[in-house]
């Protein structure tokens, strides 16, 4: 099975390093010197870890056959991806590979049916289930543990508490202002231009 590990940024310096934006909670594993890494798009790969090192707690690497800026530049946006055995699980408890997220059921706490998972979208802040829903439509849930309260893989259910609006069109209103202001734009503005 394959896991996305990281996508490579930008070149650094002039020897053929490059920026890395991790998107594994394991580098030292899976992005360690002799690595040897799938790619997408695959007619750049596939890549091996030559050497590994952080600056300015940024990771930067540098691959086998790539030694200047401009092969490294090259390298920009590409997936790198690690083969892993399907039975592995992370180290940590609280952590979960995509492939043990995909297809789950998500419930709220109150046991609403939302829908199932069918993307997990890795972006810089936060990583975000991608969720189809009976009708067809999509909902974003942030994974984040505020929201996603349990993941339960025996059950095959990912729990959640979403704020108001985040899987209905039912937002509450901020603050009095906000209210205030909704409630002033219903006729207000017809009463303004009768003023003298």
């Amino acid at each position: 099975m394959q896991l996305v590990v990281a996508r490579i940024g930008r070149a650094h310096g002039i020897k053929g390093e490059v920026t890395v934006e991790v998107r594994t909670d394991e580098p030292e594993q899976r992005l360690a010197p002799g690595a040897v890494l799938a790619t997408d798009p695959a007619s750049t790969g596939p890549l091996t870890i030559e050497t590994g090192r952080v600056h300015s707690g940024r990771l930067l690497l540098r691959f086998e056959g790539v030694r200047d800026r401009t092969a490294a530049e090259a390298l920009r946006n590409t997936l790198l991806i690690a083969e892993i055995d399907p039975a592995e699980l992370p180290e940590e408890e609280d952590e979960y590979y995509d492939h043990q997220l995909m297809d789950l059921d998500v419930v709220t706490k109150d046991g609403l049916e939302v829908g199932r998972i069918t993307e997990i979208s890795h972006l810089p802040s936060q990583d975000l289930f991608i969720v189809e829903r009976p009708d067809g439509s999509e909902v974003m849930i942030p994974f984040v543990e505020a929201i996603v309260t349990e993941i339960d893989l025996e059950e095959q259910r990912a729990v959640i508490d979403p704020p108001p609006g985040l899987i209905d069109d039912r937002a509450e209103i901020a603050s009095a202002r906000d209210e205030d202001a909704a409630e002033g734009s219903d006729g207000d503005a017809a009463e303004d231009g009768d003023r003298p």
